[in-house]
């Protein structure tokens, strides 16, 4: 038997009204993916693109013109398949009179946690996001990446499989950027599924094993990360010590040299930004011929 998705996405399509006799604007047209689980998915385009319409719909929060989506193989408009969920939006609202510890103890509660239990399990996510110094400090004297952090916490209370990431990174600095991607890849080794929205692609490019590109509400390029930024009719040689003379007749030369290793050969890597900036140029001017 197969596996199933942690997260599907079939033929979404999301038109929202407009004025009197306009037509419905779309947001989100034909869009499809999968995420398997335990990988990292990034969704990234620009503000504007569809992604956190896309992403709302997978939540519910959004009911879809036409498509489906679902999560581990339960419908995402069903309240049930939402249990194994935790999300942090772009810019999440916390009671600022409570302190770090109160608010994971108040979200635990509303998953249903009481006693020893929601005891261990605050003090295990105070500590994953290294936020134990601060568990006593109210949320209105943390910064924005410590609020982003707890916020991280409050995601993954109830021990969800899957943890959807809304712009997470977005107003932090550069060490609270860092931090926030470490949890990120602390969430992938303990076997969670992340889907993540953002348009910052240096951070996606660090943590994604999966990427889509959307664009102007269409899903442009989709794959693995990899195989997304090579660049398909260039190989690179990476050697190990190697002189001049030997870049001159690599081949022939690299298996007479002791003294040299050849470590790897492939295709070489563009960035995430240069190929989300050449995906989206080249479907604009297809759009405009």
């Amino acid at each position: 038997m197969s596996e199933v998705n942690a997260v599907e996405v079939r033929d979404l399509v999301k038109d929202f009204s407009t004025s009197f006799r306009r037509k419905p604007l779309r947001a989100v047209d034909h869009v499809s993916f999968t995420i398997a689980p335990g990988e990292v998915y990034g969704l990234i385009g620009p503000n504007g693109s569809g992604k956190s319409t896309t992403m709302k719909a997978l939540l519910g929060l959004v009911s879809p013109t036409s498509g489906t989506c679902s999560i581990f193989g339960h419908d995402s408009s069903k309240v049930d398949s939402r249990q194994q969920v935790g999300f942090l939006p772009e810019n999440p609202y916390f009671y600022k009179h409570l302190s770090g510890e109160e608010t994971i103890r108040f979200y635990g509660k509303l998953c249903g946690m009481r006693g020893k239990a929601l005891a261990d399990r605050t003090n295990e996510l105070l500590e994953l996001v290294d936020l134990t110094d601060a568990r006593h400090r109210r949320l209105g004297g943390y910064s924005k990446g410590m609020l982003q952090r707890i916020g991280l916490a409050q995601a993954i209370v109830q021990d969800p499989q899957l943890v959807i990431l809304d712009e997470p990174t977005a107003g932090v600095d550069p060490i609270g950027s860092r931090q926030i991607r470490d949890l990120i890849l602390a969430l992938k080794e303990r076997g969670i599924t992340v889907f993540l929205c953002s348009h910052l692609l240096e951070q996606v490019q660090e943590v994604c094993d999966h990427v889509g590109i959307i664009h102007k509400g269409r899903l442009i390029k989709s794959g693995r990360l990899d195989d997304l930024i090579s660049i398909e009719d260039q190989t690179e040689i990476v050697l190990q010590n190697a002189d001049p003379a030997l870049l001159e007749e690599i081949k022939q030369l690299v298996a007479k040299r002791a003294e040299t290793t050849l470590l790897r050969t492939g295709k070489p890597r563009t960035t995430l930004e240069g190929l989300f900036l050449r995906e989206t140029r080249h479907a604009d001017s297809s759009r405009d011929e």
